[in-house]
């Protein structure tokens, strides 16, 4: 068998829970095979028997044999099916998940929402593939070529040894030159796909974008090219695939001729020279499974490298971590090494000593030297111009970037001490960019919290303004909002996500802009409303371009090009010379004139 590479060892890796399953998948492919390549010799055996009008009871165990052998095949094969599919739909659901968790948590900004979704489905898929299509059906060609050498051996261990050259053949030579000849083109297959997965999204979700720019001519074009470069590079390999498969049909033939020839001139019974030739065509087709298994290996090879780099970048945490227990209360396994610590939802004291972060090696940073004390139930405002560093915090905070310096701890510990699984429920909140699915208003808010009542479900989204909204709708909560909140406005999704956000109710709510996209009365109410209905005891980190609204928060931090120029609470930073001031009369003066022009 041919060594495992690095991306199938880390797949591999995740299917040891599952390993009993496989091996025992593998062994009833196996069995089954066996069961056709025992059908086809006894049945061949009891047809030239029978041609010599034997008594009846000579060919009553083979006529049970042959109907048994064609019961059993279907039933180990059926049996085979649901177990190996058992085991790597399980396998699939944690690789999915592992997938899932990389992109969402370490998503680049160059990476495309179609080719996540391409690595998230027929990247994973590929996993299913290495599985199904190449190890069980390799193991269960490789153990039944080594058995029917043997059987082959006590009828003539000279057609024996022939048939053990056409096996090689089938099952090495063939395989190699097969992997051979696809490498190069199924290499490119994966990104291509992935990159036709993105323009599909960039043509639809962009279309009137791509309209407005002149532009969709060109967009059509290149999208063309890659689906062209597809077709080219899937008709190569299906040219190869055929040479292949004609060669290997030739190899059986030419075995099953081999055979036939060495056992006449070994004088071998006539009927069992038929067995022969009959189980050589079988065993070789049987082999043949192994030049398929290798030419499904060399098409999911990139797409398995995709995983693997992803899996790389997952969290390795599948399972809430429980409590330090009273050897590990000071953060110390007992090897030494850091645990996990385990959080709630109850009210938690963060804070940035000296933290620095920047993006790419040689960039200019985007936070330099931020120091925020923010402890359980204080309510902290960041602002600043765009580019300032405001976004930065908040990612921090919720353990998706890590800072080149400095320090971010929670409850005294470290922020990295904490599982992702255990993180979001201490630090949470209403992020850039926060997704709505394709799906009703209270699914789409029971992501906040799975167990919430109606009443609390009504209470977060009445405080997130949206209350009104929902009830005008005919079918209520049960409302399909579109994909990405496609049959919303930009501000009934902004306050969506801003009820989510609420309804989960973390120990430390992180509202990043959680008023855009709504007039300057309405969000003022949203936002008044919002730091009401937080929980006592909770903290509130709020980052916002507009300063109206802010009288209330215990401290306003100033941010410019990443570090830190003013801080205090409104009514001093009004009063104090600079940024926040200038802001302020500019905000002032604009919203003064909406609401004048307003009826």
């Amino acid at each position: 068998m041919i060594a495992a590479t690095r991306p199938e060892r880390a797949v591999l890796r995740l299917a040891r829970p599952y390993l009993n399953r496989l091996l025992g998948a593998g062994l009833l492919a196996a069995v089954t095979e066996f069961a056709g390549l025992a059908l086809m010799a006894t049945a061949t055996w009891l047809l030239m028997s029978a041609a010599g009008r034997p008594p009846l009871d000579r060919l009553t165990v083979a006529i049970v044999a042959v109907r048994a052998l064609a019961v059993s095949r279907g039933v180990f094969r059926y049996t085979e099916r649901l177990a190996g599919h058992d085991a790597v739909l399980r396998l699939v659901t944690d690789v999915r998940t592992r997938v899932f968790a990389a992109l969402a948590a370490r998503r680049a900004p160059e990476q495309r929402t179609g080719d996540a979704l391409s690595r998230l489905v027929s990247d994973v898929e590929a996993v299913q593939d290495l599985l199904l299509r190449v190890l069980v059906p390799a193991s269960a060609a490789a153990l039944v070529s080594v058995v029917a050498v043997g059987a082959a051996a006590l009828i003539s261990p000279a057609a024996a040894g022939t048939l053990a050259v056409g096996l090689l053949v089938a099952g090495v030579a063939l395989p190699a030159l097969a992997t051979a000849l696809t490498r190069r083109a199924a290499a490119e297959v994966a990104p291509l796909r992935g990159a036709l997965a993105a323009d599909a999204v960039d043509l639809t979700h962009g279309a009137a974008d791509l309209a407005a720019f002149g532009a969709t001519g060109s967009a059509l074009a290149a999208a063309g090219q890659r689906t062209a470069r597809l077709a080219r590079l899937e008709r190569r390999l299906a040219a190869t695939g055929f040479a292949v498969d004609a060669a290997g049909v030739l190899v059986a033939g030419l075995s099953a001729a081999a055979v036939v020839f060495v056992a006449l001139a070994r004088d071998v019974d006539g009927v069992l020279v038929g067995v022969l030739a009959v189980g050589t065509l079988a065993a070789v087709e049987v082999a043949l499974a192994l030049v398929g298994a290798a030419r499904q290996r060399t098409q999911l090879s990139a797409g398995l490298t995709r995983v693997a780099a992803l899996l790389d970048a997952a969290p390795t945490d599948t399972t809430p971590t429980a409590g330090p227990t009273e050897a590990t209360a000071a953060g110390a396994a007992p090897g030494g090494e850091e645990t996990p610590a385990a959080v709630s939802t109850a009210p938690h004291h963060v804070r940035f000593s000296d933290v620095t972060v920047r993006y790419r090696e040689g960039a200019a940073p985007a936070l330099v030297g931020f120091d925020l004390d923010l402890p359980a139930g204080r309510r902290v405002a960041v602002v600043g111009p765009s580019g300032a560093g405001k976004s930065t915090i908040a990612a921090v905070l919720t353990g998706s970037v890590r800072p080149e310096a400095g320090r971010v701890t929670l409850d005294g510990r470290d922020l990295s001490a904490y599982s992702a699984q255990e993180l979001p429920r201490a630090v949470g909140g209403l992020l850039a960019e926060a997704y709505v699915f394709h799906a009703s208003v209270r699914d789409n808010l029971l992501l906040g919290r799975a167990g919430a009542s109606d009443d609390e479900v009504a209470a977060a989204t009445a405080a997130a303004g949206l209350l009104d909204w929902v009830r005008e709708q005919p079918d209520g909560w049960d409302t399909v909002v579109g994909e990405e909140g496609g049959q919303l406005s930009g501000g009934q999704r902004q306050r969506l996500a801003l009820a989510r956000a609420l309804l989960a109710a973390p120990g430390v709510l992180v509202l990043d802009e959680p008023t855009e996209g709504l007039d300057p009365a309405a969000a003022d109410a949203v936002l008044a409303s919002t730091l009401a209905a937080t929980p006592p005891g909770h903290s509130v980190l709020l980052i916002s371009h507009r300063l109206s609204g802010l009288a209330g928060l215990d401290e306003i931090v100033v941010l410019d090009a990443g570090r830190v120029v003013q801080r205090g609470r409104h009514a001093d930073l009004v009063a104090t010379p600079g940024w926040y001031r200038d802001q302020w009369r500019l905000q002032e003066a604009a919203e003064r004139g909406y609401f004048a022009l307003t009826p």
